[in-house]
């Protein structure tokens, strides 16, 4: 992984854009087989998913945290059956996708608004939800996001999914567009492999406490600690999460604000390590870890 210890290499990651053209590496693809005795009847059993050639986001990767989420999202299809999911930052968008295919309401898969990120998270959807695609393809539209004017970001429509560049800890009014009609607020949110961005943690509870449920919506949150000297920063998004919410409290003083999540951890998996030449304690950097917010 090589991942810089230093924040603000994630912070710049949000920053400005850069013109300048940058040939980048071919695409590479990764299989992920579904476990046979959790695979609905007509889905497929195995998924295969595009990867970026390369990418300051890391969706490069298709990371053991996909992997687990996915499995999870099988085992336990009630979660997303029937439901509206959102998908926040979801590189491959391998969770998302089996959402859509566990009978979800309603999914919308999002990354940073990066023309190369969401034409590959389409490619993914067309070439693994072939059937949706046919049966519920309505419109395709053209969005240019307003903190990107230069990058169109192609928005594939359908009844069941659709894709969208959204940044975290922004306005949210096209995400609730794309829910049913009366609803302003999803009841799952899923975040894979994401805290890592400790300088993000507040934009993404921005959004989590905006566009979730109260009561009965879950924020799902799986990581692994690839840092392991920074597991701390990586569980500060939880002790952020659970901090009582005061609409009064200066947005800008991030050591006050918090959002008035419960939290909880359900899950941890050993996949092994992804990346043998890291520092740090194979078994924590081996470990996934599942946890869920929700609000009262």
């Amino acid at each position: 992984m090589s991942t810089s210890d230093h924040e603000e290499d994630f912070a710049d990651l949000f920053g400005g854009s850069d013109d300048e053209e940058v040939k980048q590496p071919e695409h590479t693809f990764q299989k992920f087989q579904r476990q046979p005795e959790f695979v609905l009847e007509g889905t497929p059993s195995e998924l295969e998913l595009r990867l970026v050639g390369s990418h300051p986001l890391w969706a490069h990767y298709l990371w053991n945290a996909a992997k687990v989420f996915a499995n999870y999202l099988d085992e336990h299809k009630d979660l997303c059956g029937g439901k509206t999911v959102l998908e926040l930052g979801a590189g491959a968008a391998l969770p998302g996708l089996i959402a859509a295919l566990n009978g979800a309401q309603k999914t919308v898969i999002t990354d940073y608004p990066d023309r190369e990120l969401i034409e590959n998270i389409e490619y993914n959807v067309k070439t693994n939800l072939s059937s949706l695609h046919e049966q519920n393809a309505v419109s395709v539209k053209v969005n240019i996001h307003t903190s990107f004017v230069s990058l169109h970001t192609y928005l594939i429509v359908y009844r069941l999914l659709s894709t969208q560049g959204y940044v975290w800890g922004t306005k949210v009014g096209t995400l609730q567009e794309e829910l049913p009609s009366g609803e302003t607020k999803y009841d799952i949110i899923i975040l894979s492999d994401l805290i890592f961005n400790h300088s993000q943690h507040h934009a993404m509870l921005r959004t989590c406490r905006e566009l979730i449920k109260p009561k009965t919506g879950v924020v799902l949150v799986f990581y692994t600690h690839h840092r392991p000297h920074l597991a701390h920063r990586d569980v500060q998004f939880f002790e952020i999460a659970e901090r009582p919410y005061n609409p009064e409290t200066d947005p800008e003083n991030g050591d006050e604000v918090g959002y008035s999540f419960h939290a909880e951890e359900f899950l941890t998996q050993n996949m092994g390590v992804m990346f043998e030449e890291d520092q740090g304690d194979q078994t924590v950097r081996s470990t996934v870890h599942g946890w869920k917010l929700w609000l009262d």
